[in-house]
């Protein structure tokens, strides 16, 4: 099995609490950072601009996704144009569709070809992927997210699909496949393995990155030593049955 250190998928955390991102900050591992408008809003954030270049300078150059929320083109254009000013680090994150499910290709088009970092966003199928694709510059990197973990969430295998997404994106070099909402520490080894240049994972996902190589002798009997201690300081009392009585 490939060790942390082997691994070349970058590792972005997703998250909208500046106290955590500031800390994970200080780990080389974590390559860039992600956010959306309802991690933002879980987190009690009401000045959007403010948070946003707040966390730019913040995290020592490293990417960040800060994305629109406008809902027709022309406004999302617009913000996304706005937010490419925030900082040399910034890449705007723009949905596939608006909310009536309409592709976002023009936008995408002119912002990519206007040297505009995109992180196209909450992408599920191929037909998507190779429209994106067409969309893109060749000449802007690019970012483009799917969300294999959501896709898994509906009982279809993600690992094909996402090897079927890599391909497709092979006539857009500048292009990185991001492996989006992964539900498991284990999906960081296979979005390595097909080629996956970037996968995010919240904060309590990449605590697990300790776990990587750890004994399952010694795992096994933690487990066991969890469920005793918990049982203890819960008080549980079973009546005992007697042999003779059985």
């Amino acid at each position: 099995m490939k060790t942390l250190k082997d691994l070349k998928v970058k590792l972005f955390a997703d998250g909208a609490d500046f106290d955590s991102i500031l800390k994970l900050a200080a780990n080389p591992r974590i390559k860039g950072f992600t956010t959306n408008p309802t991690l933002m809003r879980k987190a009690g954030i009401t000045d959007y601009e403010g948070f946003g270049r707040k966390v730019l300078g913040a995290v020592d150059g490293r990417p960040v996704s800060l994305e629109v929320f406008a809902d027709d083109f022309a406004a999302m254009a617009a913000q996304a144009r706005a937010i490419a000013m925030w900082g040399k680090n910034v890449n705007v994150k723009i949905p596939v569709t608006n909310t009536k499910g309409e592709f976002a290709g023009r936008i995408i088009s002119a912002l990519s070809r206007d040297g505009i970092v995109l992180n196209v966003t909450a992408v599920m199928t191929l037909e998507q992927v190779r429209a994106i694709a067409d969309a893109l510059s060749v000449d802007t990197p690019a970012i483009v997210s799917v969300f294999a973990g959501r896709i898994a969430d509906t009982g279809v295998d993600p690992i094909p699909h996402m090897v079927e997404c890599k391909k497709i994106l092979a006539s857009r070099p500048k292009a990185e496949l991001l492996w989006a909402s992964p539900r498991e520490l284990l999906n960081v080894f296979q979005a390595d393995a097909i080629g996956c240049e970037i996968i995010t994972a919240t904060p309590d996902l990449l605590a697990k990155l300790d776990l990587v190589g750890k004994d399952l002798t010694e795992y096994s009997r933690e487990t066991v030593q969890m469920f005793y201690r918990d049982a203890v300081a819960a008080a549980f009392d079973i009546k005992a049955v007697s042999e003779a009585a059985e």
